[in-house]
């Protein structure tokens, strides 16, 4: 009696492949604008929360120092003392590269990043 043996090998056909890259592709099309506009997003909501807090030891400096509105005498240097400082001693700074720079007091707001409106979602307080 003679036997025949069926080797049937598993494996994936061309089609099945790229029917797979296809649908990877697709995704990855979604997702990383998703995750670009994230990023952009929560860059901004850190430097605004930086300007916060750099706002608000402009008001305590102010304040102790008994400024009127319009005096520029405050600078960055300054402010050190009254912000939690980062692991190199400096005020925290914009994600995205920007600079932080102080108005006189008594303007709305007292502190801006130099890419305020040059990035979206811009980095304003508000």
């Amino acid at each position: 009696m003679k036997t025949v043996s069926i080797s049937k090998r598993g494996g994936f056909t061309l089609v099945e492949i790229m029917i797979v890259v296809a649908i990877i592709g697709l995704l990855a099309t979604i997702s990383i604008p998703n995750l670009m506009r994230a990023r952009s997003s929560s860059q901004a909501n850190v430097c605004i929360n930086n300007l916060r807090q750099i706002e608000s030891a402009v008001q305590q400096i102010a304040f102790v120092r008994n400024l009127a509105d319009g005096d520029a005498s405050i600078t960055l240097s300054d402010v050190k003392p009254y912000l939690k400082l980062n692991s190199a001693g400096e005020i925290p700074s914009c994600p995205t590269g920007g600079t932080y720079s102080l108005l006189p007091v008594g303007q709305n707001p007292q502190s801006q990043c130099s890419l305020s409106n040059t990035v979206s979602p811009p980095h304003i307080l508000q």
